[in-house]
């Protein structure tokens, strides 16, 4: 993502900062099914955008109905996009030229 890096101070900043990317499909609905974990947690993983795309994904390979989670999934790949690009817009616009 090009606006963790305008954000990062250093290289090393900027490699670490997408690990919290990476554990969000772990606090989901990939490995286990969201109604056998706490209340808190299923919460979060039913709120979460990767629960849908996986969801998805999961239905369209099983042939399993999917239900309002394609809509969902569409919608958050859409809005982080969105506000992805927004943000590196705005970072990338507020560095001075050389």
């Amino acid at each position: 993502m090009p606006t963790l890096g305008l954000v990062s101070k250093s290289v090393e900043t900027a490699s670490n900062l997408p690990v919290v990317l990476v554990l969000l499909p772990f606090l989901g609905s990939g490995f286990v099914p969201t109604d056998s974990l706490p209340p808190g947690l299923r919460w979060f993983a039913d709120h979460q955008p990767f629960t849908p795309v996986i969801e998805t994904i999961r239905g369209l390979l099983l042939g399993t109905p999917i239900g309002d989670d394609a809509v969902l999934a569409v919608i958050w790949c859409v809005v982080i996009a969105a506000s992805g690009y927004l943000w590196a817009r705005r970072l990338f616009n507020r560095v001075p030229a050389r």
